[in-house]
């Protein structure tokens, strides 16, 4: 005898309804960790120091701290998504898809600015990066305004970076 109450029920549980302390930590290290990972790896190098840059291009130690912190901030908000209870499961579903689709485009750049010194190809991946950070604010914002609120500075710091990106890529 099925009892969809209960198998419902069962599926709602999820780390960060069950253990969500842990669950943040988790989150917190997992996107500060692949995000900070690629930024060593990929960080700017020789090439990066030849290009003309913009008069109001900020300095190289800020970038850590300001990354630092929105990796952070993002990582909050995927918690506050995937612990709602409330939450329809498709509109968290298509949230939690936004969110990987974009995060992969954000770790993509690096690695093809610094890595391939294509500041043109980061421009068309920093563009559709920024439709799809906008997309997945609004998605996580149904499910709960306190994670869309917390995406609101990494779309400010994301549309700086595209502006500078594609400065970048026209003076050069």
């Amino acid at each position: 005898m099925r009892h969809p109450e209960i198998t419902q029920r069962v599926l709602e549980i999820t780390p960060e309804r069950s253990h969500p302390k842990v669950a943040l930590l988790l989150w917190i290290t997992l996107i500060l960790g692949l995000g900070s990972g690629i930024g060593i790896f990929f960080g700017p190098d020789a090439w990066f120091q030849t290009l003309v840059k913009p008069t109001w291009n900020p300095p190289g130690w800020l970038f850590g701290p300001v990354w630092t912190t929105l990796y952070v901030l993002i990582a909050i908000s995927v918690w506050l998504v995937r612990k709602t209870p409330d939450a329809n499961n498709a509109e968290r579903s298509l949230a939690m898809r936004l969110f990987w689709v974009q995060f992969a485009l954000n770790l993509s750049w690096t690695p093809i600015f610094f890595g391939l010194h294509n500041p043109l190809l980061a421009f068309v991946i920093i563009c559709i990066l920024w439709i799809t950070a906008i997309s997945t604010t609004l998605a996580f914002n149904r499910i709960s305004s306190a994670a869309g609120y917390l995406m609101v500075p990494y779309l400010i710091w994301l549309s700086f970076a595209l502006v500078l990106n594609g400065t970048i890529w026209l003076i050069n």
